[in-house]
């Protein structure tokens, strides 16, 4: 008989909550027993499991009792305050907040990547979740990176509002319609408007000019490359609704030809090649929405370096960039550790 696993969704309202919630569904993760835990203003909201209604607790310390694994989609201030609960009271955390992300005891996991740093997770009883950008950027570049060896990377991110949460969303529709009226547009979420426009700000600004975002992909990426690969970012916010796309750029040690990297590709977990420009195919964030896998095109050599690609990565923020990773996770877990 199949083990089934007592699961907490932390954040369980908000818009990766929701989606780790439909992913467990749908990947039919064993659970046992779920618990939906969120702020208190959001007690009394009911939520849905497998068609039976599950009432949403109050987030607190002694939520976790009984729990095996906890999804943690809270922020980073509510990670920071209640994992430690959580594992002390024997439950696994997978935080998809940037809070424990760069702590050497916590592995930062992407399964198609890196799945042996999960054995690191005995440490604290946490695991790290990625940045959404981050993380299906490595996932296209790991095949690339065993092959070729990559030097360096240079990645602009264009990324939809989702990432910011679901009133994000609803400014952008919000604003689309009051400046398609000719009315004002009132921005509250982002300092300006994101109707129609492109704001090259996501997160706050560090002192040496980039953005939290941009340091946390040249940071991240070193950590779950297990390779001191030198990476800069410079990450947009645009509005789109759901999927983020990447131009990047890598200079690899090996030469890696247009039609290698397609091998390589095709042949990759979690990818899915889509590159025939001649008849227009090529990721496109309407196509990803909704999906898991990492979607991969405008492949071509750069021609100003003696070992240089672009591509072109685009992926569902939402799943495959938060909540899928951490299911994925859980599965992984499930799977080799907690047997």
């Amino acid at each position: 008989m199949k083990k089934l696993w007592n699961v907490a969704v932390v954040g369980a309202t908000g818009a990766v909550g929701t989606q780790m919630i439909e992913c467990l569904e749908e990947r039919k993760f064993p659970v046992g027993k779920i618990k939906f835990l969120a702020s208190a203003r959001s007690v009394g909201q009911v939520l849905e499991f497998n068609g039976k209604p599950v009432p949403v607790e109050e987030l607190k310390h002694d939520s976790f009792e009984g729990i095996d694994i906890a999804l943690f989609s809270a922020g980073g201030a509510r990670s920071e305050e209640f994992c430690p609960s959580a594992s002390k009271a024997g439950a696994v955390c997978i935080d998809n907040s940037s809070a424990w992300r760069m702590d050497p005891e916590v592995p930062l996991v992407v399964p198609e990547v890196n799945p042996h740093a999960l054995a690191g997770y005995r440490k604290k009883g946490i695991v790290a979740n990625p940045n959404c950008s981050t993380i299906q950027m490595v996932v296209a570049l790991k095949p690339l990176h065993d092959f070729g060896s990559i030097k360096r990377i240079v990645v602009s991110t264009y990324q939809a509002v989702s990432g910011t949460g679901n009133k994000a969303v609803d400014e952008l529709r919000k604003q689309t319609g009051e400046l398609l009226n000719g009315r004002p547009p009132k921005n509250e979420v982002y300092p300006h408007r994101i109707a129609f426009n492109c704001l090259p700000q996501i997160d706050s600004f560090c002192d040496n000019g980039y953005t939290k975002e941009e340091m946390k992909m040249v940071n991240e990426t070193r950590k779950i490359m297990e390779a001191d690969i030198k990476t800069t970012a410079t990450c947009v916010r645009v509005p789109v609704f759901f999927g983020h796309s990447e131009s990047v750029n890598i200079e690899t040690a090996k030469k890696i030809t247009v039609a290698k990297a397609r091998e390589l590709l095709e042949d990759a977990p979690g990818v899915e090649l889509v590159d025939n420009p001649v008849n227009g195919e090529y990721p496109m964030a309407m196509d990803a929405a909704g999906e898991d896998l990492t979607l991969v095109g405008r492949i071509r050599e750069d021609a100003t370096i003696a070992n240089g690609l672009n591509l072109w990565i685009v992926a569902d923020n939402l799943r495959k960039g938060a909540a899928t990773n951490a299911v994925q996770i859980a599965e992984l877990l499930v799977e080799e550790y907690l047997k």
